[in-house]
Parts: structure tokens; C-alpha cells; sequence
């Protein structure tokens, strides 16, 4: 996820990561603002990993601790991120 901190109009960017056999939601692995951020954006492009943008989910995520799990009320947006993601990935196929 990424988007621009509207105060400061530095990047924001979030990785979320779901192992449906060992979590029961999406986990925070990475989030970051400015040059962390733009880090967090280049190994996903260097990875091919989708890049999803949402301001206010991303300003969201960014109040988690590292390795949380998503809150109850960010399921359904999160969901929304998840089939676009699976959307991607069929089209790469």
C-alpha cells in the first residue's frame, strides 16, 4: 500500500503479509515514511509484488505495530485489497 502523507507530502507505504495456514488475518511486516517508504515501493516493484493505493487505509495501518495482525474493522477493506491483488495475479498468468 502507499500513498502521500497529507500533512507532509511524504510517501506512505505498508506491506501486509497472509499465510491462511498459520494466520487468521493479514500481519504488518513492513510500513515506513519518506525514504523508508520509497524502500518499502522499490522491493515491491523489484518483486513484482502489487501495489495497491489507499490513503486512509494506509494511514490506518501505519498506527500498528510491526507483525500485527489487521484489526476486525479493516477486514473488509483489506478484503478489497486481497481480490485486487488475486485480480493482478490472474492477469499475469
Amino acid at each position: 500500500m502507499m500513498i502521500k502523507d497529507q500533512e507532509s507530502k511524504r510517501k506512505i507505504a505498508n506491506a501486509l503479509k497472509f499465510d491462511p495456514e498459520s494466520d487468521s488475518a493479514p500481519r504488518l511486516v513492513a510500513k515506513g515514511v519518506g525514504v523508508v517508504a520509497e524502500n518499502i515501493i522499490a522491493r515491491a516493484k523489484e518483486n513484482n509484488v502489487p501495489i495497491y493505493e489507499d490513503e486512509k487505509l494506509s494511514n490506518q495501518l501505519k498506527q500498528l505495530e510491526m507483525g500485527d495482525q489487521i484489526p476486525y474493522d479493516l477486514y473488509e477493506v483489506v478484503a478489497e485489497v486481497l481480490v485486487f491483488i488475486a485480480g493482478v495475479d490472474q492477469r499475469k498468468k
